[in-house]
């Protein structure tokens, strides 16, 4: 209770420096009983604790050792009970919020009344026989003067914090106070008022004779129409986005084996001892998959020696998948990756309900990839990669990561938001999606399958992104932008006219399931769209996802490793994989079964990617399926053909020809 006289002293403070009005004898009433009852309250609390202070403070104590002596503990509790009644009673008023409730409706029976009245009377009045000459001009003067008067007030600039409360009936009560035979012309009034008063346009249609809205609804309509913001979503307002129940929930529990992390310890220790290397700490970080060990070594031991001594390290652990880290970055340690004898499965549900997931809506691409090796949640954004690589061997998780990513976009972004571009040459990795097509996947108009599973369409669907990306960045000059989101933000704002060819633009992403088979049915001309894409489409919103199983130098070539900085390797059968997918060793030392590395910019994570099922995948579609989509799939533009027309790809080969000969 103590502290309610410092909240006392600075409510004062403010009322003395004008900042805050109050009552003093108010205020001082209210804060010395509260003072006094939670002293009262909290002492009884602890009034049988043996501790060396009491919550309610000596005069706690004191008040409720006379009430035990004189009423026993049952008037002590009686006390308190009543003091607790009395402070809610002051602080939420609800009887004042009763009674004040009761003469609200009171008053407002009485007003519909009243008006109940007056209409009665100017029904009775309007048809009341006045002589010809006297009705003639009080019925013109009346009628020029609310004419007039309107004329100004629609004339008037639109103001969003005026217009949209806009009466005519305070106009109308105007009217009436100047001039008392106003009552002759209540009906016109009336028809106004339904014409003005109504913000919703097509009620205006319905309620219109002629079903065309007049010239005083169209100028109050559509001033009130435009200060509200533009909602993207209102095609499918009732979209309903996925929840985590849709997947299968799976044991979330690792176990650590603290017998195997000490037994693991020793033996780094005895094989870097054999080998005259001393290590001063040792720290294990245990993941789903790998413990990570971090050693210090002793002073003058250098790196490049543990850093030698990999494959030892592996035969003395008896263990496949051994990394050393050497350095780790920021740390000042040295990072040993050793496989868990009993890894454990990462789902999708665990990563789509952790914390940290919920808290990446701000992210424009959240891509939620899996769980790292300290057990956290790992996301990152691809609209700032702003491409992505994925390679690996076949049956190490290419496809399982591919869903993911589907998956998590899936999760965060409206249909409205987001287009897919999928392009699978073994037609059975994307064949689920293709019921969300009308909701989330992107085509060309005169193709049947919103999924590309043709190689001969794959130039024509590359063609047509880059006129997509050439509009769209026509449409950012125009609106003197830099990016996407810059002009959507602008769009909404009604800042940007639709009638000049702005339109609300969502995100594309296209995703190449097997990118070596493309090369090889498609050959060097999907080379070219794709380096235009890879190098410009990022400022428009429009980002690349390609995966191989094929990580060799004719496959990823110069251009994709330059334009392509975020990388995720799964494991390879070869070093000389690795060193072309992440330009450094690791990648030949995992362990299979979703273990990859993800690297972006020079840094390396190591990740256990999120298992998703099949089941999981055809309950996320069934849930987008079931409900209203758009008409047809997000249409993209006709490709342009070598002279510049509408119709087949650019042929860079038949351009060569042209020159030779």
């Amino acid at each position: 209770g103590s502290f309610v006289i410092a909240i006392y002293l600075f409510l004062l403070g403010l009322a003395m420096m004008r900042v805050k009005k109050c009552h003093f004898w108010s205020l001082s009433f209210k804060c010395l009983f509260t003072a006094t009852a939670l002293s009262v309250i909290t002492g009884l609390l602890s009034y049988n604790t043996e501790s060396l202070f009491h919550l309610g403070g000596n005069h706690g104590y004191h008040i409720n050792r006379l009430l035990h002596v004189y009423s026993d503990a049952l008037g002590a509790y009686c006390v308190s009970v009543a003091l607790a009644g009395i402070l809610i009673a002051i602080y939420l008023h609800p009887l004042a919020r009763l009674v004040a409730a009761a003469r609200n409706l009171r008053f407002n029976r009485r007003t519909a009344a009243a008006n109940a009245a007056e209409n009665a009377e100017a029904v009775d009045i309007d048809g009341f026989d006045t002589p010809e000459e006297d009705s003639a001009e009080e019925t013109e003067s009346v009628t020029e003067s609310e004419e007039v008067k309107k004329a100004e007030v629609l004339s008037r600039p639109a103001d969003p914090g005026t217009l949209k409360g806009f009466d005519i009936d305070a106009f109308a009560d105007e009217e009436t106070d100047n001039d008392a035979e106003n009552e002759i012309t209540s009906k016109p009034k009336t028809e106004k008022l339904e014409i003005v008063v109504n913000n919703n346009p097509d009620e205006n249609r319905a309620a219109s004779p002629s079903g065309l809205p007049g010239e005083s609804t169209i100028s109050a309509g559509s001033h009130i129409g435009l200060d509200q913001p533009f909602d993207h979503r209102a095609e499918l307002a009732g979209y309903r986005m996925p929840t985590p129940e849709l997947l299968i929930d799976r044991p979330k529990d690792m176990i650590i084996d603290q017998e195997e992390q000490e037994n693991n310890k020793q033996l780094i220790i005895n094989a870097l001892r054999s080998f005259k290397i001393e290590i001063s700490h040792i720290k294990a970080t245990i993941g789903p998959t790998v413990t990570l060990y971090e050693i210090v070594p002793a002073e003058g031991v250098r790196i490049s020696r543990i850093k030698s001594l990999e494959d030892d390290l592996a035969l003395n652990l008896a263990a496949l998948g051994i990394r050393i880290i050497a350095p780790i970055p920021g740390q000042g340690t040295i990072g040993l990756e050793v496989p868990n004898k009993k890894p454990v499965t990462v789902s999708i549900r665990s990563v789509f309900e952790s914390q940290a997931f919920a808290n990446c809506r701000k992210m424009a691409l959240p891509l939620a990839l899996g769980a790292t090796i300290s057990n956290d949640t790992f996301i990152v954004d691809l609209a700032k990669m702003p491409h992505l690589l994925v390679a690996g061997a076949t049956g190490m998780g290419k496809s399982v990561g591919l869903n993911c990513i589907i998956a998590s976009l899936l999760y965060t972004k409206h249909p409205s938001e987001l287009k897919f571009v999928l392009i699978d040459p073994k037609t059975v990795e994307f064949s689920l999606y293709k019921r969300i097509a009308r909701h989330y996947l992107a085509q060309l108009p005169d193709d049947d399958q919103a999924i590309i599973t043709d190689s001969a369409k794959v130039v024509n669907v590359l063609n047509s992104l880059c006129v997509e990306m050439d509009n769209r960045y026509k449409l950012l000059s125009e609106a003197s932008v830099r990016s996407l989101d810059e002009y959507n933000r602008k769009f909404t704002q009604r800042r940007l006219n639709p009638e000049q060819g702005h339109r609300y633009m969502p995100y594309i992403v296209m995703i190449v399931d097997e990118f070596a088979d493309l090369l090889m049915t498609a050959g060097k001309d999907i080379t070219t769209p794709i380096a235009r894409i890879a190098q410009k489409a990022r400022a428009v919103g429009m980002h690349m996802i390609i995966a191989t199983q094929r990580p060799s130098t004719d496959v990823i070539s110069g251009m994709i490793k330059n334009n392509f900085p975020a990388r995720i390797a799964f494991r390879v059968s070869q070093r000389v994989d690795s060193m072309t997918i992440i330009d450094r060793r690791g990648a030949d030392r995992l362990i299979g079964r979703g273990d990859m590395l993800f690297s972006i910019n020079g840094t390396m994570d190591r990740v256990q990617c999120a298992f998703i099922d099949t089941e999981e995948v055809e309950a996320l579609v069934e849930h987008i399926d079931s409900q209203i989509g758009y008409p047809s799939p997000y249409f993209l533009p006709e490709p342009q053909t070598a002279e510049g027309g509408d119709g087949g790809p650019v042929s860079l080969s038949a351009g060569e020809n042209e020159c030779n000969q």
